[in-house]
């Protein structure tokens, strides 16, 4: 990270941010090239544990055979606050939270284990506990991204 001074360590200010972003762009590679596409997700960080991300989709398309091919992806996730205007095209700017990391995806096939991610992941969107049977569970496609290494940063007033 190059603005150091913008970096967020603190674990609530990070919580904070997280739970606040809704969309998170999963960057993967496949056979045509590079590929990004943005998607609700749920994530969990035990306090001693990983930054883990959920997500589901449909059962085929570009994102899966992606993930199957190389599960190697990175992800990015933002608030813009506010724009800030200046007196010059130089001073303009916004201010901003991000979250920007690296990881590898890993399909679920446990039916607990989607069911799991999925309460998860619908828990962080609505804010709303649901549950979730087997027959749903297996209706979806469900991976998580296990976080290697991200970093947060902030421009604040």
């Amino acid at each position: 990270m190059r603005r150091k001074d913008r970096a967020i360590t603190n674990r609530q200010e990070i919580l904070a941010i997280l739970d606040r972003a809704h969309i998170c762009r999963l960057a993967m590679q496949d056979a045509e090239g590079l590929y990004i596409v943005p998607m609700n997700f749920g994530y969990e960080w035990p306090e001693d544990g990983n930054l883990t991300l959920y997500f589901h989709c449909a059962a085929e398309g570009r994102r899966v055979k992606a993930l199957q091919a190389c599960p190697s992806v990175a992800f990015e996730m933002d608030q813009e606050l506010a724009q800030l205007s200046a007196d010059t095209p130089c001073g303009y700017g916004c201010l901003y939270e991000s979250v920007i990391g690296n990881g590898q995806a890993a399909f679920l096939e446990d039916p607990a284990e989607k069911q799991h991610a999925l309460a998860v992941l619908m828990r962080h969107q609505t804010g709303k506990d649901f549950s979730f049977s087997p027959a749903m569970a297996q209706s979806v496609t469900v991976f998580k991204v296990s976080a290697s290494s991200f970093t947060v940063k902030a421009r604040r007033q």
